[in-house]
């Protein structure tokens, strides 16, 4: 499908495209001028590969693409077997992260000005229509953020910050998403997408995205056992939250008895804390005695 589209059909924007081999993570991040851009530009797959494929995306060029790469071809050789056949080559661009965490871009060149892409060891740096040193800056902001704490989706967001606040695309701002995925990595461990968050029109869309990207790690962030706690040692402070909210009716006695689990395991489902206490064991997250605090306290 190279179908030509139309003026009202573009999707310019600027994107990065990444892969972190300490988690075996590939994951894009998108910002544009463009209602839900994620929903057209991102594309992933665990052990295959990511793609951002815009203006005048041609979406096919990321299913074909993780086809592509999830049989073992490079990151340069998908993209010269997804524009070769294209007759709007041209005015497309692609930027792709293959499974070894090769990464390679395309930008055809009748793609609107400012256009360009920056490739470099495990991502790429893409966009059109920008003010010009966008995608500079979203490259060495990356790089320096893998270098430190966090992890993918923190790093991917951070180059869309730093993208912006260099210029960005300069008809303004509307959407923003940032898609993550490793093997198992999504809810319940049932499928790879691991994070896959967007702000489909809002007039600051990467200060939400960053909010979102927050949240997740709230919801469905990985534990640390060092921020494990006793249940015993705040049973009386979850049995006394808890009255509050009417999940428990019984003695504030600092006891954590069966009651006192059946009661907080209903809690902790309600407000979506499942991923980080599981209703079992003798110790509790940290960050879910925080999040309680904080609402019922």
């Amino acid at each position: 499908m190279n179908k030509f589209l139309s003026p009202d059909k573009l999707v310019n924007t600027f994107s990065i495209v990444a892969y972190d081999p300490h988690k075996q993570e590939w994951g894009v991040a998108v910002q544009s001028k463009f209602l839900a851009a994620a929903a057209v530009v991102s594309w992933a797959q665990a052990n295959a590969g990511a793609v951002a494929t815009q203006s005048y995306a041609n979406v096919t060029y990321g299913s074909r693409g993780l086809a592509l790469m999830g049989g073992g071809t490079s990151a340069e050789e998908t993209i010269k077997r997804l524009i070769e056949n294209d007759e709007q080559q041209d005015l497309r661009q692609v930027g792709v992260v293959d499974r070894e965490g090769k990464a390679a871009a395309f930008t055809g060149n009748k793609c609107q000005a400012w256009a360009g892409h920056i490739v470099r060891d495990g991502f790429t740096c893409q966009g059109n229509i920008l003010l010009p040193g966008t995608i500079e800056a979203m490259a060495v902001k990356f790089d320096e953020a893998r270098q430190g704490q966090g992890e993918l989706a923190d790093w991917l967001v951070l180059a869309l910050e730093a993208g912006q606040e260099a210029g960005g695309d300069k008809r303004g701002r509307q959407a923003a998403g940032v898609l993550v995925v490793r093997d198992k990595g999504g809810y319940g461990g049932d499928n790879d997408r691991y994070l896959d968050l967007r702000v489909d029109d809002h007039p600051y869309p990467i200060l939400k995205l960053q909010q979102l990207v927050e949240n997740h790690h709230l919801y469905f962030g990985e534990v640390d056992p060092g921020g494990l706690i006793p249940l015993v040692d705040v049973a009386q402070e979850l049995q006394g939250i808890m009255n509050k909210t009417g999940h428990y009716q019984g003695e504030v006695s600092g006891s954590f008895d069966e009651g006192t689990r059946a009661a907080l395991r209903n809690l902790v489902g309600e407000e979506n804390l499942e991923e980080r206490w599981n209703g079992e064991g003798k110790m509790i997250d940290n960050k879910v005695m925080e999040y309680l605090r904080d609402k019922f306290s």
